[in-house]
């Protein structure tokens, strides 16, 4: 198990660095930024993707539904909080004091690394737009379910199941002996297999982003992953343009995507 998956203060850090470096640089090539521009962030964790944006005096809140990592970002931004700059919150976007005090309300709303374990995203995708403000637009990071390591078994607490690719794919219950076999903890075990549950894929997502009456601003694939910088040592590398237009195939060779739809 990589040191970010123990180690909030870690994981904060390097959720800043990528948020300053890649995250808000492509959501202002099609929303530039502003004093009061209102962010939210949903599956903030310990809300490190937020600091560039509060930085650049945005109004955020981040949301999430584990109330320890909540009380960690609470903590290592507690100026900020206490500032006003920034709000965290334990809820569930879709609680009915949520959405009326939220509707329409923001600029901008971040989910990096999060609508892969978000269940039913046919329905959840639409929802959001009852929280953005007219004009405002989504962000989406996610790697896609059939890249190498789509399944996040990079989290896995054996060396070997932590770093072999693609065995994800595999179906459910064989997938699930192996991770038994190799004597992973239980509660690792439910984690991928909720991944395996909600995987998302390029031609699903952006299906549903159609279907939602969104329209896909702008996208960048990936074929070296940003946070790769932290968990492999490898430098990022944008996808090679030809390989973005061939579906499915695509998916296999992209280990991240970044959408902006609005």
């Amino acid at each position: 198990m990589l040191k970010q998956h123990i180690d909030a203060k870690v994981r904060f850090d390097q959720q800043v660095e990528n948020s300053s470096a890649y995250v808000l640089p492509f959501i202002e090539q099609t929303k530039p930024l502003a004093s009061g521009t209102t962010i939210l962030e949903v599956g903030t964790g310990e809300g490190g993707v937020l600091l560039p944006f509060i930085q650049k005096g945005c109004k955020c809140v981040g949301v999430d539904l584990a109330e320890a990592r909540i009380e960690i970002a609470n903590d290592i931004l507690k100026s900020e909080v206490a500032g006003g700059h920034v709000e965290f919150l334990c809820q569930n976007i879709y609680d009915e004091q949520f959405l009326n005090r939220f509707s329409a309300y923001f600029d901008v709303i971040i989910l990096k690394d999060v609508i892969e374990h978000v269940p039913n995203q046919e329905q959840f995708i639409p929802y959001l737009k009852k929280l953005l403000k007219p004009g405002g637009q989504i962000f989406f990071g996610f790697p896609p379910w059939y890249m190498p390591f789509g399944g996040h078994q990079q989290t896995a607490q054996k060396k070997w199941t932590s770093v072999l690719p693609y065995y994800h794919i595999l179906p459910k219950f064989l997938y699930g002996s192996i991770l038994k076999i190799a004597g992973e903890h239980p509660a690792i075990i439910a984690d991928l297999m909720e991944i395996k549950d909600t995987q998302i894929t390029i031609e699903r997502f952006e299906r549903i982003v159609r279907r939602s009456g969104l329209k896909v601003l702008k996208k960048q694939h990936y074929l070296i992953n940003p946070i790769y910088k932290y968990k492999f040592g490898l430098k990022p590398r944008k996808q090679w343009a030809p390989l973005t237009w061939i579906p499915y195939f695509r998916d296999f060779v992209t280990t991240c995507v970044y959408y902006t739809v609005g």
